[in-house]
């Protein structure tokens, strides 16, 4: 088969009017839906759902990590963009981890651990958007970490590749240079320290009680007393340098979202320092193509080079735009995708993508929330690396993210580390609107794509799937992907010989063309199929308020409405 509108998906999409909710865990799809259901809106549904998936998915996301967020407010029509990620401690210095023997940024060590946004991202949304409290929207995750759950498939599969990294064996090899001592706290989130089964009950009453002591005082509970104290000194001890002091002076940023038009809808993306700017860039490049009217081949040769050229330019410029300034309105506009356009060969794949210079010329939970007023959140809540740094902050249940490891040590680049700086983040949600007719500004579609640099490819895949396609949500999702490989995969995403990743489900003919241009195709299979990223849609008619929602059959998850 190919990817023309004639693939048909084995699942249906799902219809309401009230509301929707759609992520990759159906019993935090379901925290969302009831909170929808007892009065609260799209920002109020998304906090409870990303709240429940810390405890139903707690390989992938939590309290110690950063979250993003997209919101349409329907009745003014205007989207704003959360930036919850935190910045490196003041303290942070690439002389003492050069001086420790390090030539790149360590995996795994207490360094890479930059300040966790994720819970004054959630106080903040709700601040601004919310009905509610955070004590309101906590409590279906408080109930089921105390109470238990059982553990889904496709997640439990992940969390037994974290059972070293959270016991940190000593026969675990993180590729660092120092792993740092074993770990007690780690148990905290096994089960008789091991990995739970799917089926198996799992309760994290340690997560439990910091969900409730959020619910009772607020964000003040992660960013000032015990719980800033444990984390800071459980991140010393593995090499960091995380202090209360660090902790307390975090702050969430509201931002203005960065936009690309294509078929009639504008797509909004976070500005950097997330990569949804690689989405913009890599859009802007393909709107020159008539791409419903190209061979499949042809498509997808065009959609991968576009890519690659918006990877090169993401790798030079993403970084903390408060710390280095970034040419920003010039990388997103149209006349820079058309100079940078012609460097896409229609019949050889790129041996080499060069970022451009306009002032010259895994893992993650996504989740989409649309509520019965045509509010929409579009929310993205990781740890990285499956539980981040694999650090539990002792008798917290939480994990540590490793976002920090995204620095790099280069004091010339952007992107370097220093003090108080936000690294690059690969976490981005997307959300879309109407620019044409009588349903100009209205919503469109809430929608993202989680997996580390998998997401803008997956940003575009979708957008190009719903609009340039025809396809439903559930079509768009369902049909078979392509990845570029991103700098921790291996060769990287823009180098000479990058691996482009390709699902079974592609027309032999067509990757064998692709093969021909020169493209080095790696097949990817079964459970691998998560390396492509788990995505989420609801798609709103304007007309009728009719929401339709699809979930991506990678994940254990679904979209549920009322």
């Amino acid at each position: 088969m190919n990817i023309d509108p004639i693939f048909r998906s084995r699942r249906s999409n799902v219809l309401a009017t009230r509301g929707m909710v759609a992520t990759s865990q159906p019993l935090a799809a379901q925290a969302g839906l009831s909170i929808l259901q007892a009065g609260g809106n799209a920002a109020d549904a998304a906090i409870a759902t990303a709240a429940m998936l810390n405890v139903v998915e707690p390989i992938s996301t939590g309290i110690g990590g950063d979250c993003f967020a997209l919101y349409f407010d329907a009745a003014t029509r205007q989207v704003t963009a959360l930036n919850g990620s935190g910045r490196a401690p003041a303290a942070a210095a690439i002389t003492a981890l050069t001086s420790l023997g390090y030539t790149k940024m360590p995996t795994f060590t207490g360094h890479t651990v930059s300040i966790p946004g994720a819970v004054a991202g959630w106080s903040d949304l709700l601040a601004r958007h919310g009905r509610m409290t955070l004590a309101d929207v906590l409590q279906p995750a408080i109930w089921t970490a105390e109470h238990g759950y059982p553990v889904s498939e496709l997640i439990a599969l992940g969390w037994r590749t974290q059972e070293k990294k959270l016991r940190r064996d000593p026969d675990w090899l993180s590729g660092d240079i120092d792993n740092g001592p074993p770990q007690p706290s780690g148990y905290e989130l096994l089960l008789d320290g091991r990995a739970p089964r799917p089926g198996e009950i799992m309760r994290i009453p340690t997560l439990a009680e910091t969900l409730r002591g959020i619910a009772a005082e607020g964000k003040d509970y992660i960013y000032r007393g015990d719980f800033a104290r444990k984390l800071s000194e459980h991140v010393q001890r593995y090499g960091g340098w995380i202090t209360p002091a660090d902790m307390a002076a975090h702050t969430s940023t509201w931002d203005e979202p960065i936009t690309a038009d294509y078929h009639g809808v504008r797509l909004y993306e976070c500005p950097p320092n997330g990569q949804g700017l690689a989405a913009i860039i890599a859009l802007n490049l393909v709107a020159g193509y008539d791409l419903a009217a190209l061979t499949p081949a042809d498509r997808l040769h065009v959609l991968i080079e576009a890519m690659r050229l918006a990877f090169a330019d993401a790798q030079q410029w993403v970084c903390d735009p408060r710390a280095h300034p970034i040419p920003l309105q010039e990388l997103a506009s149209r006349a820079y995708a058309d100079r940078r356009r012609q460097r896409i060969d229609l019949q050889r794949a790129a041996q080499n993508a060069p970022y451009g210079s306009p002032l010259a010329g895994s893992d993650t939970v996504y989740l989409s929330v649309v509520d019965g007023d045509g509010n929409a959140c579009s929310f993205i809540n990781s740890l990285y690396m499956g539980t981040g740094s694999g650090l539990v902050a002792p008798g917290t249940g939480v994990s540590l993210q490793n976002r920090a490891n995204l620095f790099v040590l280069d004091p010339e680049h952007p992107n370097a580390l220093a003090p108080n700086k936000r690294p690059y983040q690969t976490i981005i949600p997307a959300l879309t609107t109407y620019t044409e007719g009588e349903f100009a500004g209205a919503l469109h579609a809430s929608f993202g794509v989680m997996g580390g640099y998998m997401q803008p490819q997956g940003h575009l895949q979708m957008m190009v799937n719903l609009l340039a396609l025809g396809m439903s949500p559930q079509q768009a999702l369902d049909a078979p992907r392509w990845a570029l490989a991103g700098p921790g995969d291996g060769l990287g995403a823009h180098d000479e010989g990058g691996l482009v990743f390709i699902e079974e489900g592609w027309d032999f003919t067509v990757l064998a063309e692709l093969a021909r241009r020169g493209h080095h195709l790696a097949p990817v299979t079964g459970f691998a199929r998560s390396t492509l990223g788990g995505g989420q849609i609801i798609l709103r008619h304007p007309e009728n308020g009719v929401l339709t929602g699809g979930s991506d059959p990678r994940k254990d998850g679904c979209a549920v409405g009322w």
